[in-house]
């Protein structure tokens, strides 16, 4: 947790606590790929999956492995509130009761949606505002726009990241290794 001195200006603050995010993002990813190579040494990972994940987002996120290896790599990155979203939204479209539904819906867009939310996602007004309406009578459907935008800034944007990581890169080169043995 960063420290703050609460006698420093808020702008020495705010370089301190940036500095304390760099050297957790550096410790953050050298412990991801150390992780990555050892789940490359499990059963559940082959190399046949992982280069499966390269065709398409939905793939990557359709394996078990594969979709916790994909968030920890956002979360390296501090961009991990679009998948913590769209897999909140997963979750939500099982809900059978309504009561709980709209429970459910407020606590979405309280954390997610709503401007200066917590972990805010990066939607246009006019969606945001649509979803605002529907607050009223949540529906199973009612976060499905945002969803949809959601998953396609990852397709464009982290997939494509991820892809050309570090962190792939060497997972898929170390069950190729395995693969050639």
């Amino acid at each position: 947790m960063p420290s703050l001195d609460t006698s420093a200006p808020r702008e020495l603050q705010h370089l301190n606590m940036d500095t304390d995010n760099k050297k957790r993002a550096g410790n953050l990813k050298s412990r991801l790929q150390r992780r990555s190579s050892q789940a490359a040494n499990t059963e559940g990972l082959c190399y046949e999956e992982m280069s499966q994940w390269s065709h398409s987002l939905e793939s990557l996120l359709s394996s078990k492995y594969g979709m916790k290896i994909f968030q920890a790599f956002l979360k390296s990155e501090f961009s991990d509130e679009n998948i913590e979203f769209w897999l909140v939204c997963e979750d939500y479209k099982k809900i059978k009761s309504s009561f709980r539904m709209s429970s459910r819906a407020k606590k979405i867009f309280k954390l997610y949606i709503q401007a200066e939310a917590a972990r805010e996602i990066n939607i246009d007004h006019k969606t945001r505002e649509l979803i605002r309406r529907n607050m009223k009578t949540p529906t199973a459907v009612c976060f499905d726009d945002a969803r949809r935008i959601v998953y396609g800034l990852m397709e464009r944007d982290s997939y494509p990241r991820f892809l050309r990581s570090d962190i792939y890169q060497a997972l898929l080169d170390s069950t190729s290794e395995s693969v050639k043995m």
